[in-house]
């Protein structure tokens, strides 16, 4: 197992999903994200099936930081209740995942 985490949030249209990863990457929260347009979701919400199309945005991190990337996205995501579901990296590729672990920023640096 690895220290990189896979980060899953839906968002409502793609320039939300894009202004959400340009914040947590400069702010040293994610190494990068994906912003994957075109997504259905069918969901039930306050007792009702909702089927909507939102924007799935894929981000890279670290164990460590995914607590402070949960709480900022909670902050700025314009739901009320955000999708952020962090998947483990069992393996991959050495030279991406040391990518992925020094785009993150330790806590106060």
């Amino acid at each position: 197992m690895t220290d990189v985490r896979v980060v899953l949030v839906t968002c409502p249209h793609p320039e939300a999903a894009a202004a959400l990863a340009r914040t947590l990457v400069e702010e040293g929260l994610a190494a990068c994200g994906n912003v994957l347009p075109g997504l259905r979701s069918i969901y039930r919400w306050e007792g009702e099936v909702q089927d909507e199309s939102e924007t799935l945005l894929v981000l890279k991190t670290t164990a460590a930081r995914f607590e402070p990337l949960r709480e900022r996205v909670v902050a700025l995501h314009p739901y009320q209740v955000p999708e952020v579901v962090s998947l483990v990296v069992d393996e991959g590729h050495a030279p991406y995942l040391a990518w992925v672990a020094g785009g993150v920023y330790a806590a106060g640096r």
